[in-house]
């Protein structure tokens, strides 16, 4: 910043014409760079997705009923405290 404010503009067209062009450029080089990372990406087989598929669905139903236990047992314990405060 204390560059920029040392700099003193001759003409301050010129600097807005120099502002643009390095944007240009440096978006021009993102772009480059998204293709160059863009040709390393690699599609996975059908059988990866088949494999991971399988994996996913396995996980989630197993937490699907960890969730519906640890559930079930906590209404259970909620109920219990509740009923034995009601009836004192």
């Amino acid at each position: 910043m204390a560059k920029t404010a040392a700099i003193t503009e001759t003409n301050p067209g010129e600097s807005r014409v120099a502002a643009v062009t390095g944007t240009v450029e440096r978006f021009r080089g993102f772009l480059g760079d998204v293709r160059v990372e863009m040709r390393k990406v690699v599609a996975p087989s059908r059988k990866e997705v088949q494999a991971t598929t399988v994996v996913v669905l396995a996980v989630v139903f197993f937490f699907a009923a960890y969730f519906y236990v640890t559930d079930t047992v906590f209404a259970y314990v909620v109920k219990q405290i509740m009923d034995r405060l009601a009836g004192s």
